[in-house]
């Protein structure tokens, strides 16, 4: 095969450009390939001629049909493929290849908060969190005061302050799903372990009440909750939430980091602005690292159900029972009708950059970021911001949207988060630190202060998988151990909390 070009597997009937590839260049492949336009690199090239309503190949997959004839050499993408049905097999269970678990007295350690659940963090923050939008602001000058009065000087051991705001808790209905999503990620939050106190504040008369969010039975000194109207009033509850907070900043600092098996990390699985290499360099070698974490008894989750649509069959393969499996495809067919009662279809989620970037179709998308899963046992299928129960691959139901996705993860108790991007998202995320890979490297090269790692290096210096996964296992335990992230560097994540909001505003 050509340099210039990457054949995934001996059954695609297309390559990917590995460089830009002008009109009329000849490569050579199996055969002489004459370029027939000018292609992007990452970008898709007929390997052979494929007729109208015939199968494109890309992973030994199929990610769409030719919607007219394609000669080799053609360009394959939006103009000359699109979607089409086709039958798949779930073949529920029938990849499930046991882990080798590594011995306890081999696995790794990282340097993390040990809290008195039992529960392991990787940060040690204060979190202010507002039930409803209506105490959002309040929440905010909570936390602006704390910060310009300089108190946190005098505690070392605290990361910071995180004011938790976002745009609902009231207008909705008080059950259902929309409730339900919202009520599970406040909780999840409450109860995380990168936050070393928390203040719950509420206006008073909204839908999400702080009775159903905490137990006043609940005596933790380091859990505080009031709202605007009982305490008197916005100065009155500004004043009270600086006092409450700087009371609980002893407690809290008094933790220092520990020694602690890195079985428990939970690392939760992102990608965005994706592009021709995601599935080809850093997913693969995120889901690499995803495996050696799991060997070592971790927890990986992954999300974004839109984003596997066309790929699903590759998770209920690995599904640990048919039970498991089937969750997927059902909540395959709910997400199916959530689309079309709101306009839109499960084909259309590749994005402007996505198509720029070299992704044709959803399930071309879908395949590539499944790889981020790795190849271990699907344990169990979990909805939005549940809580997580079970060590080893999981998914999680969530949107594409990362911002509303990793508040899902994070909520059900992921302690690190690995994105890779194609596009260069500039994402980063509280309490949990996010790690940003690279999926080429001329973007990580263009945006060196978002990314922490190139993947590019896959394709043009010869890296292995297997050496780009160990770097990258590292690194979270570095990340995980203290070392700041380039987005927490450079400031993100206080504005990134988004809760999945689903039915009428009312």
């Amino acid at each position: 095969m050509d340099s210039s070009t990457l054949r995934l597997h001996h059954s695609d009937n297309v390559v990917v450009a590995l460089r830009p590839l002008e009109l009329g260049e000849v490569l050579v492949a199996e055969q002489k390939l004459s370029i027939h336009s000018s292609i992007p690199k990452g970008h898709k090239i007929a390997l052979s001629a494929i007729k109208s309503g015939q199968p494109v190949y890309k992973y030994n997959q199929i990610i769409g049909f030719a919607t007219n004839d394609i000669i080799a050499g053609d360009h394959v993408h939006v103009h000359n493929c699109g979607m089409g049905e086709f039958d798949k097999d779930y073949a529920f269970g029938s990849a499930v290849q046991p882990v080798t678990m590594l011995a306890t007295d081999q696995r790794r350690t990282f340097m993390g908060y040990r809290r008195p659940n039992g529960k392991a963090g990787t940060r040690n923050y204060i979190g202010l969190i507002a039930s409803v939008n209506c105490s959002a602001t309040v929440v905010r000058f909570i936390a602006e005061q704390i910060n310009q009065s300089g108190v946190l000087e005098k505690y070392p051991n605290i990361d910071g302050i995180v004011p938790i705001h976002h745009g609902t808790g009231c207008g909705m209905a008080n059950s259902g799903e929309g409730y339900d999503n919202l009520k599970r990620a406040i909780s999840g939050y409450i109860n995380h372990p990168n936050f070393g106190a928390i203040l719950l504040v509420g206006l008073g008369c909204e839908v999400m009440q702080l009775k159903y969010l905490v137990s006043e039975k609940d005596n933790n000194p380091l859990l505080q909750h009031m709202t605007i109207q009982q305490t008197g009033g916005t100065s009155k509850t500004i004043k009270a939430g600086v006092a409450a907070v700087t009371a609980m900043l002893k407690n809290a600092n008094a933790l220092q980091r520990e020694e602690i098996p890195i079985s428990e990390l939970t690392l939760a699985l992102q990608c965005g602005g994706s592009d021709g290499y995601s599935g080809i360099t850093a997913n693969p070698a995120l889901g690499r690292a995803a495996d050696l974490l799991i060997a070592s008894g971790g927890t990986a989750i992954l999300s974004e159900t839109s984003e596997i649509f066309g790929a699903e069959h590759l998770l209920t393969r690995r599904a640990v029972s048919k039970r498991v499996g089937q969750k997927i495809i059902d909540r395959i067919d709910w997400w199916r009708d959530y689309t079309h009662k709101n306009g839109g279809n499960m084909n259309n989620n590749p994005s402007p950059g996505n198509i720029a970037g070299g992704l044709t179709t959803i399930l071309e998308k879908s395949l590539g970021a499944v790889a981020k899963g790795g190849s271990t046992p699907l344990q169990d299928f979990y909805l939005y911001a549940e809580p997580i129960d079970k060590k080893g691959f999981v998914f999680m139901d969530s949107p594409g949207f990362d911002p509303c996705s990793v508040t899902g993860q994070v909520a059900s108790g992921a302690n690190i988060v690995c994105f890779t991007t194609g596009r260069g998202s500039a994402f980063g995320f509280k309490p949990v630190p996010s790690i940003k890979l690279a999926t080429n490297s001329e973007m990580y090269r263009h945006q060196q202060e978002d990314m922490d790692i190139n993947c590019g290096d896959i394709v043009d210096a010869n890296v292995t998988i297997d050496q780009k996964a160990q770097q990258i296992l590292d690194y979270i335990i570095a990340i995980a151990s203290g070392d700041q992230s380039k987005s927490e560097a450079l400031g993100y994540g206080d504005s990134e909390f988004v809760p999945w909001q689903i039915g009428a505003v009312m």
